[in-house]
């Protein structure tokens, strides 16, 4: 797709600085828990190996496929994942095997990695000792193709799963650059999820002589509605997914751009006190973000909303600025145009119809376990996960979905290491997560019910680190 596509309006690039810095920060024989399966000799059948569909590919051997070794070899990007785990989290290791990098064709530029400009980039990881089974991945926020290696892909490869990742086809907080239409950039993350799967199962077939005997899709945030919608519309290719805290979008709402205008609106009354702050909180509590959360909403007014309700609005409802490009950083209500005053029902059908194109339904086709933390205040969970679970409920699909509503968790895991008292990571819940999935796949038993999984009491930063037991 283009970059500047015809037909859309100039735009002005005033944001981009503020923009470059938030979003630093932000905004698929069974497989078993152990490597089971050894192949002739390390790297075997490298040169051989073809991405069906790929402009470009790169295959290297590699003694360690994950961050422990692909740091220094130049095989990951850690500004890619930055701000997105704690930063005591684990790094596993000893996992020797391929690495794939390069990108289908795509006429978008905005991923620079590898020098190569070009957009729609993966990642394919193919682990010497492999367990018979294929994770794949979007990435989080507007990153790009390594955004997962730290939260997911170490693990999941040192279980011994091959590994794919794509960039969703477009990066950066300009991305709505990308398409003609809007809702263009957003519908091509989900095309380019379901191009990485099936291109990755047929390398995993070419690698170990055998199809994948399971294929799971996990991703976080935008990841995490990636897993939603490639379960609703190609069932087929997946054996289940693990949903982390996974973004809604939908057409009649609630979805981002009909609960961010409020923090934009009422924040700024909140903090700066006074006879209207009450009023205020009250304002930002029946938005959703739940009372106990106050604590988090400096940062996140500063870091996340202001500039994800800009930047999705101008995706899906480019006009309502004129010919500005992505609104007026941080304006206060009153001011024309500015989204602190941005009304999503209000907005003319064609904006709605721009949702319906990425809307999900949740008529899922497969196994989904969803997670999400209480107190994420950047798609907070009344308005988000939910919501999702009722809809599953409400489609006839109950039985496929559990879903775990995680006390004190949060959007981004990088702020347990500025509040380590108040809040609790969700990466090793992710981790339990993946683990009831296999095990209901495998049929060995079946997850718990739907349910609020507490903070243990007087359990230690340490201790909620590496656990997160689900029952």
């Amino acid at each position: 797709m283009p970059t500047t596509p015809p037909g859309r309006r100039p735009r002005r690039t005033a944001l981009h600085a503020l923009a470059l810095t938030a979003a630093s920060l932000l905004l698929t024989t069974p497989a078993t828990a152990a490597p089971t399966g050894t192949p002739d000799e390390h790297c075997a059948g490298r040169t051989q190996l073809r991405v069906p569909g790929a402009a470009r590919q790169q295959a290297d051997c590699l003694d360690e496929l994950t961050t422990a070794g692909t740091v220094a070899s130049g095989h990951t990007d850690p500004a890619d994942y930055a701000g997105l785990t704690p930063q005591d989290l684990p790094t596993p290791s000893g996992v020797p095997g391929i690495q794939i990098d390069g990108y289908f064709p795509d006429t978008s530029t905005t991923n620079t990695d590898h020098g190569w400009h070009h957009d729609a980039q993966f990642v394919i990881r193919l682990p010497d000792h492999w367990n018979g089974g294929l994770v794949v991945a979007g990435t989080p926020g507007n990153r790009e193709q390594y955004a997962n290696d730290r939260a997911i892909a170490d693990w999941v490869l040192a279980r011994g799963y091959a590994y794919a990742a794509t960039d969703k086809g477009n990066t950066g907080t300009a991305f709505y650059r990308d398409g003609r239409r809007p809702g263009d950039a957003i519908a091509e993350w989900n095309t380019r999820l379901t191009q990485l799967t099936r291109a990755a199962r047929a390398v995993v077939a070419q690698r170990y002589h055998r199809p994948p005997a399971r294929t799971i899709a996990t991703g976080l945030s935008n990841g995490g509605y990636l897993v939603r919608w490639q379960l609703e519309h190609h069932p087929e290719l997946y054996d289940g997914g693990v949903d982390w805290e996974g973004t809604l979008w939908r057409t009649a709402g609630p979805n981002p751009l009909t609960f961010l205008p409020t923090t934009l609106r009422d924040y700024p009354t909140y903090a700066a006190g006074g006879a209207g702050a009450a009023q205020a909180q009250a304002g930002l509590h029946r938005a959703g973000f739940p009372a106990g959360s106050e604590f988090l909403w400096p940062y996140h007014y500063q870091a996340y909303w202001d500039l994800t309700q800009r930047i999705y609005r101008e995706e899906l409802d480019p006009g309502y600025d004129g010919t500005t490009e992505a609104g007026t950083p941080f304006c206060r209500s009153g001011t024309p145009d500015c989204d602190a005053d941005y009304d999503y029902a209000a907005r003319p059908a064609a904006v709605h119809r721009a949702v319906d194109r990425i809307a999900l339904t949740g008529r899922i086709g497969k196994p989904l376990i969803t997670l999400q933390g209480t107190l994420d205040v950047l798609l907070p969970i009344g308005e988000d996960s939910d919501v999702y679970a009722r809809m599953v409920h409400t489609a006839g699909r109950g039985a496929l979905l559990r879903y775990y509503r995680i006390q004190d968790g949060t959007h981004t895991d990088s702020l347990v290491d500025a509040f380590p008292d108040r809040l609790r990571p969700m990466v090793p819940c992710h981790r339990s997560a993946f683990e009831a999935l296999e095990r209901w796949l495998s049929g060995t038993a079946l997850p718990p019910a739907d349910h609020t999984v507490q903070r243990p009491a007087g359990a230690t930063p340490a201790t909620l680190l590496t656990s997160c037991p689900l029952d």
